[in-house]
């Protein structure tokens, strides 16, 4: 299997020419690396390359590398039933770089571009509807990003006395900063049920 990617791997990185920068065979899977501004002429030639025709659009996502420059890789995943294989393709991007949409050349990759930009801040240019998809309207950030704050920015709420949803700054209670280190998990300085078990009856 990894012979036969090999040689898939060296024929598109030869079709490809400069638009791709390298490609590596692991877990039995092909990974090839591309320019995120060719993207679209990529998908062209995996798709219509006779030797290739990854007809098939399984996936768009982002992965985030906050320490390196640039810090996101944009992941697309094809299928070739022809050749009963995938190909994965990784187009490196930073905050600021404009990817563009591939919903042209395969229009199920419509909400796929959305969720990554709205959940990484990865920039689509050319696609028609460049919203948000799962986050609340109004919503400040990109969850998925490993800088973004586990407790988020903003807290939604739904308020009884005013009967509508509440939108207010994250506040976090001085409770949940301190640890009481005499919990029965820390170990308590009195005596608990079923101590003097193991103390030989004395407490």
């Amino acid at each position: 299997m990894s012979e036969a990617l090999t040689t898939l791997g060296q024929a598109i990185v030869a079709g490809l020419g400069d638009k791709a920068t390298g490609f590596s065979v692991s877990f039995d899977q092909l990974n090839v690396s591309v320019k995120a501004e060719t993207i679209v002429d990529v998908v062209r030639f995996l798709r219509d390359d006779p030797r290739c025709r990854f007809i098939s659009f399984i996936d768009i996502t982002a992965v985030d590398y906050p320490g390196r420059d640039p810090r996101f890789d944009v992941v697309y995943h094809f299928l070739s039933p022809h050749l009963n294989t995938r190909v994965r393709l990784h187009a490196a991007a930073s905050e600021t770089t404009q990817v563009p949409s591939i919903i042209d050349e395969f229009p199920g990759a419509d909400w796929f571009e959305r969720e990554a930009y709205d959940l990484y801040g990865v920039i689509f240019t050319g696609h028609p509807d460049m919203r948000r998809l799962l986050t609340d309207y109004g919503f400040d950030g990109h969850p998925l990003r490993k800088d973004f704050p586990l407790t988020g920015f903003v807290e939604v709420r739904y308020d009884d006395q005013e009967k509508r949803v509440l939108y207010e700054p994250v506040k976090l209670n001085q409770e949940f900063r301190k640890f009481d280190f005499l919990s029965p998990w820390e170990g308590a300085d009195y005596p608990l049920p079923g101590d003097e078990k193991a103390s030989g009856g004395k407490v």
